[in-house]
């Protein structure tokens, strides 16, 4: 494996961490919250009771969409080939710019490998689609900068 893809696998690998660390909060979230409504039920009465359910209620909600949310960021992973190379920016790809280091996958933010600053960046966010058809050699204008893609890995 060239040293190319060894960085796109490792980026790969640190948003997978990412979800499934996302995926461990929630599930953490949604246990204790299923367990103080439990709580809830074998205690008090009244208006204090019912106070309780909803605000539990409200809490269950919340951590539901983000495991829906959390989901489809690991299918969206789940559609990356590491492996894959290709010359024109698209998911998947690292692109390379005069500026910063893009690779457009999900939402993760900064990414740190070897000392080396690169951004998880979803396909719909703003500047990936800016990035996304794009080449090695091209420039595209995000917020007043000009950024010249160098490379697409």
């Amino acid at each position: 494996m060239d040293k190319n893809q060894q960085l796109k696998s490792q980026l790969y690998t640190k948003c997978v961490d990412y979800v499934n660390q996302r995926m461990s909060h929630i599930q953490a979230a949604i246990d204790a919250a299923s367990e103080s409504g439990n709580d809830e039920t074998k205690s008090s009465a009244g208006d204090k009771h019912e106070t309780g359910r909803a605000m539990m209620q409200l809490e269950q909600e919340k951590n539901a969409k983000q495991l829906i949310e959390t989901l489809e960021l690991k299918k969206l992973l789940d559609r990356i080939n590491p492996n894959q190379h290709s010359q024109t920016a698209a998911l998947g790809s690292l692109v390379i710019t005069n500026k910063e280091k893009f690779y457009i996958s999900i939402s993760a933010g900064k990414l740190m490998i070897d000392s080396e600053i690169y951004f998880a960046v979803s396909p719909t966010s703003p500047i990936a689609l800016k990035l996304i058809g794009l080449t090695a050699d091209q420039e595209m204008n995000f917020n007043g900068s000009l950024y010249a893609i160098q490379q697409v890995i």
